[in-house]
């Protein structure tokens, strides 16, 4: 009971004490000067100033016969207290108890709070331009060097932006210095103009303080250009040289072409794989060997568009020798096609002439078995006649005179 009754007489004590005291707002690095009321104009004076603040674990009392605090804090002949440059360690309750020469006791009580009002903030890493449709990175609002942290915020067109997580959304962060206890505060601000929109927006940010009664600081506005993008075409695939059959030690050139605008970013594919390749809408593929056979295809990936893939190509080596392409080869199944063809049309030609010249060498032959018994008939015809001759002429010769 005896505890409970003690406590219960501290409380009151206490709300005595907070009853009618006052708030002071200070600036950090000022002079700051506390009046005690009641306190007798001149020395002796009997008063006592007791303080709580983030320099002290508990209350502290200061006497008008100064000490080691003199620095921080010391009375005054006149009984106020001087803090001559106040900083966040002093916030807290100062009090000061006087007594006057007729006996008579008066008590002074203040909430302390220091302030430190930063630079204008600045806008870095601002936009160029925007994009309809798509989330847009508008800029990063930073503020450096308050106390307390107090906030950021955006305006659109000369009016409050309001992120709401869809059109628009603030990504903040907030750090304090570990030496001045200062607040450095940023604000990165994302958009998604609509289509059909305001062509020009208009976009500033602001620092509020925390304390009342403090105005706000705003960053010179700035103007950004929202750009439509153009449909997405189909993505073309080109490749040199024309077909994709190359010797080896060849170099083989994909062109991606996918015009849009903004224009989009291009991604390669090898067998169904991604290549791990930085974006670009062309592929050179130096020094061709066996590793660089496979089927090649290009992605461009449009914000406003998603993803589209080209058709795809295929990249093969020819091997030139006297046993023909080199099986698997893009292509190799026709040409080995061919090459049977002119083979098997080689070889019919070749008989044809084989058969031919056995014909022809057949005809000879019969030609000159003909003409053997032709002649052999003449010469019989011939001394047949020179018989019948050879009588005639003997007869004649007979019948004369």
């Amino acid at each position: 009971m005896a505890a409970g009754a003690a406590a219960g007489a501290w409380v009151l004590v206490l709300s005595l004490w907070v009853v009618g005291s006052q708030n002071i707002t200070a600036r950090i690095g000022k002079p700051l000067v506390l009046n005690c009321k009641g306190a007798p104009k001149k020395p002796p004076q009997q008063l006592e100033w007791k303080l709580n603040t983030g320099r002290t674990e508990a209350w502290k009392v200061l006497s008008p016969q100064g000490g080691p605090w003199d620095s921080v804090a010391r009375i005054l002949p006149n009984g106020s207290l001087l803090l001559p440059a106040v900083g966040i360690q002093d916030e807290g309750t100062f009090r000061c108890r006087a007594t006057s020469r007729n006996g008579k006791e008066t008590k002074s009580n203040y909430q302390v709070r220091v302030y430190q009002i930063p630079g204008k903030p600045e806008i870095v890493d601002p936009a160029s331009e925007l994009t309809a449709g798509v989330p847009n990175k508008v800029g990063t609002c930073v503020s450096e060097g308050s106390y307390p942290a107090g906030t950021l915020s955006w305006h659109l067109d000369g009016k409050p932006l309001i992120p709401d997580g869809k059109g628009a959304s603030v990504k903040e962060e907030t750090r304090r210095h570990p030496e001045t206890g200062l607040f450095t505060l940023q604000s990165e601000l994302m958009v998604t103009p609509a289509r059909g929109g305001a062509p020009r927006p208009t976009f500033s940010c602001s620092f509020s303080p925390s304390l009342p009664r403090r105005r706000a600081l705003h960053t010179a506005p700035f103007q950004l250009t929202v750009w439509e993008p153009v449909p997405l075409k189909e993505v073309q695939l080109m490749v040199e040289p024309e077909g994709g059959a190359v010797a080896p030690g060849s170099t083989v050139t994909l062109t991606c072409e996918a015009p849009a605008q903004p224009p989009p970013q291009i991604h390669w594919i090898k067998d169904g794989t991604p290549l791990p390749l930085p974006p670009s809408p062309v592929l050179l593929l130096p020094d061709v060997g066996p590793q660089d056979q496979g089927t090649y295809s290009c992605v461009a990936t449009h914000p406003s568009h998603g993803p589209q893939e080209s058709r795809a190509v295929s990249i093969s080596i020819i091997e030139t020798g006297e046993e023909g392409p080199t099986a698997g080869s893009v292509g190799g199944s026709g040409l080995g096609t061919l090459a049977l063809a002119l083979g098997i049309l080689g070889g019919l030609g070749t008989a044809a002439l084989l058969i031919g010249a056995i014909m022809w060498r057949r005809r000879q032959q019969r030609g000159k078995e003909r003409k053997v018994p032709e002649h052999q008939e003449e010469e019989e015809e011939r001394a047949e006649l020179n018989q019948s001759e050879e009588p005639e002429a003997a007869e004649s010769s007979a019948g004369g005179p």
